[in-house]
């Protein structure tokens, strides 16, 4: 899987953006794929061929979700692990050293 350093770049400094990013990207593919379908739907020209048609959209669209799921949620995690940060040190004065 792509890290998320890696695939949004600048905006990984902020993983607020970085987030933002990704849900923009996801968004635009999502269009982009629906407006696609809509295309080759209107273009069929039997039953057997829409139902084809519809059936490559299904599966496409759940592996991007997947996908896309993934990596935001790997985003998330890096959001978790960075806010959690500044109280390490504190938790380990808080624990006893018997």
């Amino acid at each position: 899987m792509i890290g998320a350093d890696d695939r949004f770049g600048a905006a990984s400094s902020n993983p607020f953006l970085a987030i933002a990013a990704a849900y923009g990207d996801y968004t635009k593919k999502s269009f982009e794929d629906t407006k696609l379908f809509v295309e080759k739907l209107c273009g069929a020209k039997s039953l057997e061929n829409a139902i084809e048609v519809q059936t490559e959209f299904a599966k496409t669209a759940y592996e991007t979700f997947v996908t896309e799921s993934q990596t935001i949620g790997v985003l998330y995690g890096d959001l978790a692990k960075q806010s959690y940060k500044p109280f390490g040190g504190f938790a380990a004065k808080m624990t006893p050293t018997n």
